[in-house]
């Protein structure tokens, strides 16, 4: 175990007060409809959206997953970019559950811009797939945290209402995004037709994600959820601490932001560091000289008890979270300067 685990904020833990929420939480059988905190949660995601009902799923790969069954039928396309979470890290799902294919666009921040999608759109053609979902990850996890200004939100909105696209948003990190930029939850769930968010990365609780959407959206995504494994029975112990971490751990991410920065501009002073993007949340990538193998730099960070993952040939990532204390960043500090 990594004394310092930058690898992802998936690795944070639950501290005592949440723990303590979760012991306390009333249950009962979800799928039943009987669980009170399962049901409190729900409700309250939906309110701070201003959306008509929302679903608590295991994970994100789960909740993204049950909206694009929702959404497509087999045969469809989703446009998303290269990057996106739904493409590279969930199993091949949206061909293997959706029966869907892709058309990627989007730039190297891996933000997607309105002229790509419409260059990604099909005629009205029987060779061709019918473009259905337009599906847009906030923040951008390969992209290195970035964050779509909301003006971008509008127009991407407008292209997909104009063609007929209905509007998916993997909002994994999207509070992180949300505190970033200062906008609002309201908003996005006006502009969204769905919405999937993550509860266990910066957030901090130990298992879960909230996917959004209308009321008829919401039940279809029920019915897809049970029959794919996932009904859950005294769910309320894990919504208990998704709970708190929404009552407690929101604004708290600006200060995993600000130590992502911080960690930056020290990146930049070291002679080995070929390139860093500037972060705009909590992830953050750097490139290495060539001259330093870069499965030799990990594994000798490994071996001092810092964890950090492999973004690709040459690329390093950094992900800041609650779990990460001045103490920490000092060592991490201290041992790149060595090296």
């Amino acid at each position: 175990m990594f004394t310092v685990d930058l690898r992802s904020d998936t690795v944070t833990r639950p501290s005592d007060a949440m723990k303590k929420a979760m012991i306390e939480s009333p249950v009962g059988d979800d799928v039943l409809g009987d669980d009170p905190t399962v049901k409190h949660l729900e409700s309250l995601m939906a309110e701070r959206f201003g959306m008509d009902g929302s679903l608590f799923c295991v994970s994100g790969t789960q909740a993204n997953q049950i909206a694009l069954m929702s959404h497509l039928s087999p045969g469809d396309e989703v446009i998303c970019h290269p990057y996106a979470h739904i493409y590279n890290y969930e199993g091949g799902g949206i061909a293997a559950n959706a029966h869907a294919s892709v058309s990627f666009t989007g730039d190297d921040r891996g933000i997607i811009h309105p002229e790509g999608v419409l260059s990604c759109l099909k005629a009205d053609d029987i060779h061709f797939p019918k473009s259905r979902v337009l599906a847009v990850e906030n923040t951008s996890n390969k992209g290195g945290g970035t964050c779509y200004e909301w003006e971008e939100i509008e127009a991407l909105r407008a292209v997909a209402s104009k063609n007929g696209l209905l509007f998916h948003l993997d909002g994994a990190r999207l509070y992180n995004a949300l505190i970033a930029k200062n906008h609002s939850e309201s908003d996005y769930g006006a502009a969204f037709d769905s919405i999937s968010i993550c509860l266990s990365k910066g957030l901090g609780a130990p298992v879960g994600s909230i996917l959004l959407g209308n009321e008829a959206f919401i039940a279809h995504a029920k019915r897809i959820r049970k029959r794919i494994g996932g009904g859950w029975r005294q769910a309320g112990f894990l919504a208990g601490a998704a709970l708190y971490a929404m009552e407690h751990n929101v604004e708290r991410l600006a200060e995993d932001h600000a130590a992502a920065s911080d960690m930056a501009a020290f990146l930049q002073s070291l002679p080995y560091i070929d390139t860093v993007i500037s972060p705009e949340t909590n992830v953050l990538i750097f490139g290495l000289n060539e001259d330093l193998n870069q499965d030799q730099f990990i594994a000798g960070l490994a071996e001092k008890g810092i964890g950090i993952s492999q973004m690709g040939p040459g690329k390093c990532r950094m992900v800041f979270h609650l779990d990460i204390t001045e103490a920490h960043i000092n060592k991490v500090k201290s041992v790149l300067k060595s090296i």
